[in-house]
């Protein structure tokens, strides 16, 4: 009965090891992408930004609007050593013989700019401009995080594959060393060819793990970007991708170029920042202009040495006043002319710096495109290469295997299945991103 027990708590505890394993999810490419437009901190840091000048937006529209404040201040005063004292207020002299007085007094004022050459309007155009900007700003962050996730995904990928290569060629390399130390005790091998495959044996294990290594720095650079932290399990759910996508024909950059012009947010903010430009210039021209405004005021006050009583007081010092103000700058100390030609130099470094900003586009899709179209003329050789060399090796491991073949031809055939190997690899996953990045600057979704 005690074992029967021990039995069932020992299958109850392994169920609970196995189920945080069977419950892990493998994200997508797909599950990475929606989740880093959600939670990565720059977006939202972007999101932030956004927010931010929807309230400067409303504060510019706010000076469209007179403005209204009340104003008190409430004092007391001690003289000692003073026979009479002699308090002026609202014009009106007041004399006391108290040692402690007490004086009140109260202000509300209204000012309104009616016109200021027309800032205040062209400041609200300008602020939407800069809101669009900023937008554009966001728009950016996120297509350069999804273009960062999908060449840290396809990294992730190829690790992967080359990881399984190498543990098939870590295995046939085990199974040599295996004959080997049989040739060895049969007098047919010496001791140090025995050791050299023991060597190259080791030296698939290690590449097994150097692999391992560089899967698991991708997907600590991939959480990275999905601010998940070191206690998040994380693994991708990938497949290995076909020929017909990795042979998919592909964009031409001219064609490429044409279209992310139109669409991709940097280009749109640049030209945006060119007309935001025109808009300072010609907000700084309107500081040569006059400013109008009306101002009226309502005040009224009381003291405590006076003979009336603070009724009588306050009804006898209100006083109301209304005004039409009028300012012209006449000379202003060149701040003006400054900030015009500062304007016009900031106009110029918004064209320049669109220009720029359409040089690294090109050279960006044609970077991906020459890497597209060499990497799938590579794969074509390398997987012709792989048919042949995987051939010759499997004969040379017969040969050896019977005793035929020396160590160095066997070595010199894992060596060129190697080299092989990896160069079929990497051409077909480079070929694989650089298309769907080329589609991606297209306006396409990434799809691997």
């Amino acid at each position: 009965m005690i074992t029967s027990k021990k039995s069932i708590l020992l299958i109850i505890a392994a169920i609970a090891q196995l189920l945080p394993a069977m419950g892990q999810k493998k994200w997508t490419l797909k599950d990475c992408l929606d989740y880093a437009l959600q939670n990565n901190l720059q977006i939202r840091k972007g999101h932030v930004s956004e927010q931010q000048g929807d309230v400067t937006l409303w504060q510019n529209k706010g000076a469209l609007f007179p403005s209204l404040s009340f104003a008190m201040t409430q004092s007391m005063g001690y003289r000692p050593f003073e026979q009479n004292t002699a308090i002026v207020q609202n014009g009106q002299v007041t004399n006391t013989t108290k040692k402690v007085t007490e004086q009140g007094s109260y202000g509300l004022n209204a000012n309104w700019t009616i016109w200021n050459g027309g800032i205040n309007q062209k400041n609200i155009k300008a602020q939407k401009l800069q809101n669009e900007i900023t937008q554009l700003s966001t728009q950016q962050s996120e297509l350069s995080i999804q273009e960062q996730i999908a060449q840290l995904y396809v990294q992730i990928l190829y690790s992967t594959e080359a990881k399984r290569v190498n543990e098939q060629l870590a295995e046939t390399a085990k199974s040599q060393y295996e004959r080997g130390q049989q040739m060895m005790r049969q007098g047919q091998m010496s001791k140090a060819d025995v050791a050299q495959l023991e060597a190259q044996w080791k030296s698939a294990q290690y590449d097994i793990i150097a692999s391992e290594t560089q899967v698991l720095s991708y997907k600590r650079q991939l959480k990275a970007l999905l601010e998940l932290d070191l206690t998040t399990t994380f693994d991708v759910s990938g497949t290995e991708p076909t020929d017909e996508q990795v042979l998919a024909p592909i964009p031409s950059a001219q064609s490429v170029y044409e279209k992310a012009l139109n669409q991709r947010p940097e280009i749109k903010s640049a030209e945006l920042s060119i007309e935001a430009a025109n808009m300072n210039i010609d907000i700084a021209r309107r500081g040569y202009y006059p400013t109008i405004g009306l101002s009226a005021s309502l005040g009224d006050s009381h003291y405590t040495g006076s003979q009336d009583n603070w009724g009588e007081q306050m009804k006898r010092n209100l006083n109301m006043s209304a005004g039409l103000n009028v300012s012209v700058p006449i000379f202003d100390n060149r701040r003006n002319k400054s900030a015009v030609e500062r304007a016009k130099l900031e106009k110029l470094n918004s064209q320049l710096d669109l220009q720029d900003k359409k040089n690294a586009l090109s050279s960006t899709i044609e970077n991906y495109w020459l890497n597209a179209n060499s990497n799938q003329q590579r794969f074509l050789s390398a997987r012709a290469k792989v048919e042949s060399v995987a051939t010759s090796y499997e004969l040379l491991n017969a040969q050896f295997q019977n005793g035929l073949k020396n160590i160095v031809e066997l070595q010199q055939g894992h060596d060129n299945l190697v080299s092989a190997k990896q160069d079929e690899l990497q051409s077909k996953y480079n070929t694989l991103l650089n298309i769907q990045l080329l589609k991606f600057y297209s306006g396409e979704n990434i799809n691997l």
